[in-house]
């Protein structure tokens, strides 16, 4: 299947660097907006068959325009809301707990899931929620599916999982609001990214380093 993992428009906490991960959370600025109106047509060439978003009103709100464009209802699932922040919950993402943060997520992507979150989650939870989410999308039927989750979530998702993207790809390359990663694959076969924000990225072994970019600008 072929599975577009789409990060939400902009938000005020993105615009004030915050770790904002608690449910509902906040809705979308008027770019952030404007960036949901323009994914039906970034994405027109895409066959898509479902559409999901998290339990976070601001997927919701990215996903609604492009499931209106296609006449398709949203499916909202906790799993692949964002990782929870737990203790650092609405701390300053440019400060030392945003850098916690953030190694905690890639020390799950690179293999250490029993490590928790400081009053969140593990690893193992993290992944097994998103896991979950994908292979129910995986066996709906759809050849194409739209993901609308969050840029933390995603990149620990796809470094921990796709065959051809590392940690320090991901942790070098933060996806933009509404920026997509195109990934093709099957739970149980693994994935492998085609794409991340416009730019191919190369098979391991077959082109370069795994996560190398060779088409486009580097995100």
């Amino acid at each position: 299947m072929r599975l577009l993992l789409v990060r939400h428009g902009q938000t005020p906490t993105n615009v004030d660097y915050l770790l904002d991960t608690a449910v509902p959370g906040p809705g979308l600025t008027e770019l952030g907006s404007q960036q949901a109106a323009a994914l039906p047509a970034a994405l027109v060439g895409e066959d898509i068959g479902a559409i999901y978003a998290s339990t976070l009103i601001r997927t919701q709100l990215t996903a609604a325009p492009l499931a209106a464009t296609l006449g398709l209802d949203v499916i909202v699932r906790d799993g692949i809301r964002e990782v929870s922040a737990g203790d650092l919950e609405m701390l300053p993402g440019d400060t030392e707990a945003g850098h916690a943060y953030m190694k905690t997520v890639f020390a799950w992507a690179a293999g250490d899931t029993g490590l928790r979150m400081p009053g969140g989650e593990s690893g193992v939870e993290a992944l097994g929620r998103y896991d979950a989410v994908v292979a129910e999308a995986a066996g709906g039927g759809a050849g194409t599916v739209a993901l609308v989750s969050h840029g933390a979530a995603i990149r620990m998702w796809t470094a921990a999982r796709a065959d051809n993207v590392d940690v320090a790809f991901a942790a070098a390359h933060p996806l933009a609001n509404t920026g997509v990663v195109v990934l093709e694959g099957a739970p149980g076969e693994g994935w492998k990214v085609l794409s991340w924000a416009g730019a191919v990225v190369a098979p391991a072994g077959e082109s370069g380093p795994a996560g190398q970019v060779v088409d486009g600008d580097a995100p």
